[in-house]
C-alpha cells in the first residue's frame, strides 16, 4: 500500500513506521489548528499560543493514531494473526497483517478494538480537560480538542466501508453468516468502493457549491477509500494464491557470489551486465559478509570504479536485504516493497543459498492469477 517508509520506534514488539505522505498530513493539521480552529474557538490569545497548541495537537494526533492501530495489532496477535507493524500515512494509519484472520471472531474483535480504544481515549482526554476550571486555558483547550478528535476518529472508522474498521466488522458479520471469507471480502470491499465513490461525488458537489477546500478533502478521502477497498480484495486474492509458497520454492539456487576484492569495474562488466542482476551476495572464505548492489555502484564516481573494490561499497550483513528460505513468498514480497530493494539474498546459518527477486514472485503470481482466479 505504501512506498518507502521510515521506522520511528518499536513498541510491544511492533515496528512503528511513517510514510513520507504523513509529513504533509501533519503540516496540514498544524496549519488548520493554528490558523483556523484554535483562533475561532479561543479568541484573543497570542498567535504563538495557537502555534504551540497546534504542535501539541499534531503530537496528540500522532499518538492517538498509533494507539488506535496498536490496539488492532495487540488483539490480532492474541488471535494468532501475524502483524508486520504499524505505518502512518496521509489519511491516518494502518496495522499491517501478514495474513488474513483465522476466523470471523478474530476479524470482529480485531476490527472493533481500534474504535473502542479511541472512545476510551476520548473519555480520558475530556475528563482531563475538565480539571482546567470554568475558564479555558491553552492546556485544557488542547486536551479537549484531542478528546473530541478521538470520538471523531472512532465514529469515522466505524463507517461500514471496507477496509475501514466498520467495513471489517461488516466483513466479519458476512463471514460468520456464510462461512466464506472470500465472498464476505468481495461484498464488503464492493460496498466500501461504493461509499468511496459517494464521498467523491459529495466532495465535487461541495467544491462547486463554494466549499473548495472541504470538497477537495472529501474527494481525496473518497478516492483513497475506493482504491483501498479494491486493493484490499486484490491483496486477499494474492495471499490466497501464494499460500504455501515459500522463498525456497522460488529462489535462484545458482546465486552468483562475488569476492570482496573484485573492483567495481569488474563487478559491472563480469557480473551485472552478464547476469543482469542488481544485487550480488559477497562471500569470503565461504562466509557471507555483505551485499553489493548497483545502487551503490551508481552513486560512486565512474573514475573510481577501477580503484574501489566491492568491499568498499558493500552493505554489511546486519543492514542487507536478507530473507530466510522458509519465509512465505508473499511476506518476502512485502519486504521488497517496504525496503525498496529489488533482490533479497537468501541466507541460512550464515551461508548463501540463493537470491529472490521481485520479478520471481510476480511471475508466479501472474501465472496463478491467470490460471486460478475465478
Amino acid at each position: 500500500m505504501f512506498g518507502r517508509s521510515l521506522k520511528l520506534f518499536r513498541i510491544l514488539g511492533f515496528d512503528v513506521r511513517v510514510d513520507i505522505s504523513w509529513t504533509f498530513f501533519a503540516l496540514l493539521i498544524a496549519m488548520s489548528l493554528a490558523l483556523g480552529f484554535f483562533p475561532a474557538v479561543y479568541e484573543g490569545w497570542p498567535a504563538s499560543t495557537y502555534w504551540w497548541m497546534a504542535i501539541g495537537g499534531v503530537i496528540g494526533v500522532f499518538f492517538s493514531i498509533v494507539i488506535h492501530e496498536l490496539s488492532h495489532s495487540v488483539v490480532s496477535r492474541a488471535f494468532g494473526t501475524g502483524m508486520t507493524g504499524i505505518t502512518l500515512f496521509l489519511f491516518g494509519g494502518v496495522a499491517e497483517m501478514k495474513s488474513e484472520p483465522e476466523s470471523a471472531k478474530a476479524e470482529f474483535f480485531t476490527a472493533i478494538a481500534g474504535p473502542a480504544i479511541s472512545i476510551v481515549l476520548g473519555v480520558v482526554f475530556l475528563w482531563l480537560a475538565s480539571f482546567g476550571g470554568p475558564e479555558p486555558t491553552p492546556v485544557s483547550g488542547l486536551v479537549g480538542y484531542l478528546g473530541r478528535l478521538n470520538f471523531v476518529l472512532a465514529v469515522f472508522n466505524l463507517i461500514p466501508a471496507f477496509p475501514m474498521d466498520g467495513g471489517r466488522v461488516l466483513r466479519a458479520t458476512l463471514w460468520a453468516m456464510k462461512g466464506d471469507i472470500r465472498w464476505a471480502t468481495k461484498w464488503a470491499s464492493g460496498l466500501g468502493g461504493l461509499f468511496g465513490f459517494a464521498l467523491m461525488m459529495a466532495g465535487l458537489w461541495a467544491a462547486f457549491a463554494g466549499s473548495l477546500v472541504a470538497g477537495l478533502w472529501w474527494f481525496l478521502i473518497g478516492m483513497f477509500i475506493r482504491g483501498a477497498a479494491q486493493s484490499s480484495y486484490q491483496q486477499m486474492e494474492v495471499r490466497r494464491l501464494m499460500g504455501g509458497v515459500s522463498v525456497r520454492d522460488l529462489m535462484h539456487k545458482d546465486a552468483h557470489v562475488v569476492p570482496p576484492s573484485l573492483t567495481l569495474a569488474e563487478l559491472v562488466d563480469r557480473y551485472v551486465y552478464e547476469f543482469q542482476q542488481t544485487a550480488f551476495p559477497v562471500s569470503e572464505h565461504g562466509a557471507f559478509i555483505g551485499v553489493a548492489d548497483t545502487a551503490h555502484v551508481k552513486s560512486t564516481p565512474r573514475e573510481d570504479w577501477s580503484r574501489l573494490t566491492v568491499r568498499d561499497i558493500m552493505t554489511p550483513p546486519d543492514k542487507a536485504p536478507l530473507v530466510d528460505p522458509s519465509q512465505d513468498a508473499i511476506v518476502a514480497l512485502q519486504s521488497l516493497q517496504q525496503s525498496g530493494a529489488d533482490t533479497l539474498i537468501v541466507v541460512e546459518a550464515g551461508r548463501v543459498l540463493g537470491t529472490l527477486s521481485r520479478g520471481d514472485v510476480m511471475k508466479l503470481l501472474g501465472l496463478k492469477m491467470d490460471l486460478e482466479s475465478a
